[in-house]
């Protein structure tokens, strides 16, 4: 008979080699240089505690830019949570939490706007963006391109806010229209209503003196001796 097979595959409860091993050498090996950078870090640190200065920070190695800065196409939105606390995870693992405004390409959390709005522009930020703090210099062309798309789009809102404007013209006429002609149907039915009402009576009247001339008196009264 043969044995249980597992879900990947193992004859026997025992085989547990579908699943991850650790190199044990390889993580003393990163334990050791990591306590060794700590040691260094320490040394240097008291080396300039001595002098009476501050230690140097350690010096990032960002990619190179390629490219000059760039203009932003959607804007901040700084005050889209005004108002509001959110709560982020920061960076670095350390499993605490932090309000403030978070930038996912340097895993930084930034206090307040203006320390964010100097952290996008800062040099660090555009370096992990493949930019330079450089300004691209704009060309007299470039300027007057740049006043006819202005102009076209001052144009492109003026046209529409005058077509909204026709527009709302027409649903007021429309509406005045519908106003009078549920007027003038509301008068109708009225009169419709007291002809029929006058008419009914008529009938009733008639009837009462068919009646009378047939000699039906009234029960109320009394019989006359």
């Amino acid at each position: 008979m043969s044995g249980k097979v597992g879900a990947y595959g193992a004859n026997s409860k025992s085989d547990t080699s579908f699943r991850k091993t650790w190199d044990q050498k390889e993580y003393e090996e990163k334990a050791r240089e990591k306590d060794k950078e700590a040691h260094e870090a320490a040394q240097l640190a008291e080396e300039y505690a001595k002098k009476g200065k501050k230690p140097p920070r350690k010096q990032e190695d960002l990619p190179k830019a390629t490219e000059l800065m760039q203009a932003r196409e959607a804007p901040l939105e700084l005050d889209k949570n005004l108002n509001k606390t959110i709560v982020i995870d920061a960076s670095a693992g350390s499993g605490q939490k932090q309000p403030g405004f978070y930038c996912d390409v340097c895993r930084r959390t930034c206090k307040d706007s203006v320390r964010y709005l100097d952290h996008l522009n800062g040099r660090g930020h555009l370096r992990r963006l493949g930019q330079t703090t450089k300004v691209v210099k704009s060309t007299l062309n470039d300027v007057r391109q740049k006043i006819a798309e202005l102009r076209a789009k001052s144009a492109a809102a003026a046209e529409k806010k005058q077509y909204d404007f026709e527009q709302r013209i027409k649903d007021i006429k429309a509406a005045e229209v519908a106003n009078k002609e549920a007027e003038r149907e509301a008068k109708r039915r009225k009169k419709e209503e007291e002809k029929q009402k006058a008419e009914e009576e008529r009938n009733a009247g008639a009837d009462q003196d068919m009646m009378a001339a047939m000699g039906f008196g009234s029960f109320g009264g009394g019989a006359k001796r």
